[in-house]
């Protein structure tokens, strides 16, 4: 775990808002790996996915601390550091 990233004080306790992709769900699409806000527990496919909802997800709210929400996988990564966390 990386310190000094002062993007870590949007962590907040939060619960995946859907077992897959937000956006893929609703449309049919298909995602590589699972993202999860750690700001509100949005649930965004990972920037291998066509998509890329989590980096979207990011832009569009400025939410920069996801966690991967693979199973056995707990890094984070902040977006605006480029830097994992």
């Amino acid at each position: 775990m990386t310190a000094g990233c002062p993007h870590l004080e949007q962590v907040r306790p939060v619960t995946p808002t859907t077992t897959g992709c937000e956006e893929c769900l609703r449309s049919g699409g298909r995602w590589v790996h699972l993202r999860m806000c750690l700001s509100c527990g949005h649930v965004g496919c990972c920037d291998s996915s066509q998509g890329k909802h989590a980096t979207g997800h990011f832009h569009e709210t400025g939410h920069a601390v996801i966690q991967s929400a693979e199973p056995g996988e707990s890094w984070r990564w902040c977006y605006v550091d480029h830097k994992l966390v």
